[in-house]
């Protein structure tokens, strides 16, 4: 996914956002187009980007710290049945920022192939259980954790959705894995909660690397998860070159570019959740295309599929009351077009809500037919409207 925009409203009026960026790391604006742009760059890299990503990490780092819990509670042979739902929650809290990101998925997500990394799906059940059963293997994990797992296992084998199914329950139905979205019985065997902990350790890496390649730093606990782990953070610096655009060292050209990437972001995953997220399992005329459900085990895949479209929101609109964005430049340029927008975003997530049972009821559906309908329109508005206007 890639591309989207954040724009600004009035000439002039950067002072109002309470930014100060020093000349010598400013480039100066060559038009009054390129001025208005980048007033929305500021607000969008801080207040969306990077402020997603840092609580995606805050978010797995408690979930680290319950997994290691429940490991301790496994070898003690002691109830953790508190400690399920506790992480249970921590898994969705993550879940959910990370969903919000996938309007920008372009840039270190991509380039590190982290979105892969964390959140490819189905899983693969018969490695899954050859791994558990293979004793040397599990000692590896136990011995290495999370860099184990993130270097010497396959995406189906790690990421949010292998800690999904150690995490929430599921019952065996149709020769399939089907989940309840109710924490997993505190009854995991001790190489189950070795590898929940793996993939946790692996997965808040991630979180934290993302952080750190847009931000260019983070707090001295999350630094501290990666130097433990001898993980060197990427020097992106993807923010620095947003904001640098037209300056020597940024990919940027001009604002407009940032704009444009930040919209093309926004359609990328318009268009991921419209065909094959929401489309693959309507079709289901395959049993590839029928095991195509997001988050088979915590059923939260609406909650996924509105997340993602709010993150389209965030970036066309701003993650913050009173942020600039692309949302205030479409407006100076054409308020229905603007008012359009906003509009298909919210019938969008509308739609999505109203799915009952998704993971259930997914073929065939009309309610899901009526959602990727409201997705395509978000797709197509963003992509045959604003863009050309932006690029004019």
């Amino acid at each position: 996914m890639k591309k989207k925009l954040f724009i600004f409203g009035v000439l002039g009026l950067i002072s109002v956002l309470g930014i100060s960026c020093k000349k010598s790391n400013t480039t100066e604006p060559t038009s009054d187009k390129e001025a208005a742009l980048q007033q929305a760059v500021t607000p969008y890299i801080h207040n969306t980007v990077i402020a997603t990503y840092s609580s995606m990490a805050d978010a797995g780092m408690t979930l680290l710290e319950q997994t290691q819990a429940i490991l301790d509670k496994v070898e003690k042979s002691e109830d953790y049945t508190a400690l399920m739902k506790d992480a249970d929650a921590s898994w969705r809290l993550m879940r959910k920022y990370w969903e919000q990101s996938e309007a920008f998925l372009y840039g270190p997500a991509s380039a590190h192939n982290i979105d892969p990394h964390i959140d490819s799906w189905p899983l693969d059940f018969n490695a899954m259980n050859a791994l558990l059963h293979d004793q040397a293997r599990m000692a590896q994990i136990e011995e290495e954790g999370g860099a184990y797992v993130g270097d010497k296992l396959g995406y189906a084998l790690k990421g949010f959705h292998a800690a999904e199914y150690l995490l929430f329950e599921s019952v065996q139905k149709d020769g399939r894995a089907v989940g309840t979205g109710k924490p997993h019985a505190a009854n995991l065997t001790h190489a189950e909660a070795v590898y929940l902990l793996g993939i946790v350790e692996d997965l808040t890496q991630q979180a934290i690397l993302l952080e750190y390649a847009w931000a260019g730093e983070v707090s001295a606990d999350k630094k501290a998860i990666l130097e433990e782990a001898e993980i060197e953070p990427y020097e992106d610096q993807y923010g620095n070159q947003m904001r640098d655009a037209g300056k020597a060292g940024s990919i940027y050209k001009t604002y407009q570019e940032v704009a444009e990437e930040i919209i093309a972001g926004a359609i990328d995953i318009a268009g991921e959740v419209a065909d094959l997220k929401m489309g693959n399992p309507y079709i289901s005329s395959t049993a590839e295309e029928r095991d195509y459900i997001e988050s088979p085990y915590s059923c939260t895949s609406t909650t996924d599929f509105a997340d993602n479209i709010r993150s389209i929101q965030h970036a066309y609109c701003g993650a913050k009351t009173g942020d600039y964005s692309v949302s205030n430049y479409i407006y100076l340029q054409n308020a229905d077009l603007d008012a359009k927008v906003r509009k298909a975003i919210e019938d969008a997530i509308a739609a999505i809500e109203a799915i009952e049972d998704f993971e259930n009821t997914a073929k065939g559906n009309p309610q899901v037919k009526a959602a990727i309908d409201k997705v395509s329109a978000v797709e197509e508005v963003l992509d045959k409207e604003v863009l050309p206007l932006l690029s004019k």
